[in-house]
């Protein structure tokens, strides 16, 4: 058998961990993480990070490895996953991939485009001007910089809103300019699957999760790491509203409320994100079990 990649991928709270370990296990192989959260210490319930049960039952990578305030991006998971990768296939001839973080999954598939690497001195001028200015100013620099990149990009993503002004910095081009959008082959077969339930079984799943992680302690989670709530590691759906909780601009009872519909608005955007991509097959996460030819 050719040397395989199963990519397991899926919007949150579809059942996607559960079917990865199962696969691994069942495949005597390891999992790859493919969640731009996950890879960060310290907010395991949040970004629901694996149980220690599960962590112990099969090997996992590229989760629970990095400081919060650690830079991290598409291209530096394409290097490292698909070094993984290669490894593990090596020694069992499958790899397992897990996770919903769109850029990650096309990145290890598909491959991205090769940027410079920006100086430390570029990426600390543009962190401290965006702590100063806030996000507005960031967008309106990109737009000055590369207006067709602005017009394309989502803005209230202000990690991608980011790389593409420190890139532009750096190589004195726009941003659009150094995007080829070309595919590269890789030498193992790829087979993508994602784990799609029906909307309203998914938006239960999703309600469901977000008041369990409010009892496995988000509101503690979330005020251990307030004081770092400029970093972008945090940007993310459930700490962004605990955090408006703490800062008074928000209710308790409405921030976990709001948890659940931007969790909601998310998944929705994944699922869009992955209807474009022909060469993924559907499952049904009640009944899946993917085998190898």
């Amino acid at each position: 058998m050719d040397p395989t990649l199963i990519v397991i991928t899926g919007p949150t709270a579809s059942g996607k961990s559960a079917l990865a370990i199962e696969t691994a296990l069942r495949l005597n192989t390891e999992i790859i993480s493919a969640d731009s959260r996950q890879i960060y210490t310290g907010i395991p319930i949040v970004t629901a990070m694996p149980t220690p049960q599960e962590l112990a039952s099969v090997p996992h990578h590229l989760i629970d490895m990095l400081p919060l305030d650690a830079y991290y991006s598409a291209s530096m998971y394409e290097e490292s996953a698909l070094r993984i990768a290669t490894e593990i296939m090596e020694k069992h001839g499958v790899a397992v991939v897990c996770g919903g973080s769109m850029m990650y999954v096309d990145a290890l598939c598909n491959g991205i485009d090769e940027l410079p690497t920006v100086p430390d001195e570029i990426r600390h001028g543009l962190e401290a001007e965006l702590a100063e200015k806030g996000q507005e100013w960031l967008a309106e620099e990109l737009r000055r910089l590369d207006p067709e990149y602005y017009s394309k990009v989502d803005l209230r993503n202000t990690k991608r809103v980011f790389h593409a002004v420190e890139i532009i910095r750096t190589a004195g081009q726009s941003y659009t300019s150094l995007r080829t959008g070309q595919r590269r082959r890789r030498p193992f077969r790829i087979r993508k699957y994602i784990l799609a339930p029906e909307r309203p079984v998914l938006f239960e799943r999703i309600n469901t999760r977000v008041d369990a992680m409010v009892r496995a302690g988000l509101e503690e989670e979330a005020r251990s790491v307030y004081h770092l709530r400029h970093l972008n590691s945090l940007n993310t759906v459930g700490l962004k509203e605990m955090f408006a909780w703490f800062d008074g601009t928000m209710q308790r009872t409405e921030a976990i409320e709001r948890i659940k519909k931007n969790t909601r608005v998310y998944a929705k955007k994944q699922m869009t994100w992955w209807a474009r991509d022909k060469e993924i097959i559907p499952l049904d996460s009640t009944s899946s079990r993917i085998e190898l030819e």
